[in-house]
């Protein structure tokens, strides 16, 4: 496979999923992002393979569960919104 063919193919994969869901992988990759470094920076934090991979799996999931529901919410009440108005006018 060619790097062409896999770059076209994240695109696309990245066109169809939803708002909600870019939003929570963006803030779970900002959340793992924010933890390396954090890891890094502290000189009492031992660096291995278990605590970033732990720092990541929380902060990462943390992060991207919680700006997700809260970006789904918002698409929820934005519809919900948008469907009261049409009723209202008709």
């Amino acid at each position: 496979m060619s790097t062409e063919t896999n770059s076209s193919g994240t695109k696309n994969l990245w066109r169809r999923l939803n708002g909600p869901t870019k939003i929570g992988l963006a803030f779970a990759v900002l959340g793992i992002l924010l933890t390396v470094i954090g890891i890094f920076r502290d000189p009492t934090t031992p660096v291995n393979a278990w605590s970033l991979g732990m720092g990541a799996l929380i902060s990462g999931g943390t992060w991207g569960v919680v700006s997700w529901a809260i970006a789904t919410a918002a698409v929820e009440v934005e519809r919900d919104v948008a469907e009261a108005e049409k009723d209202e006018a008709a």
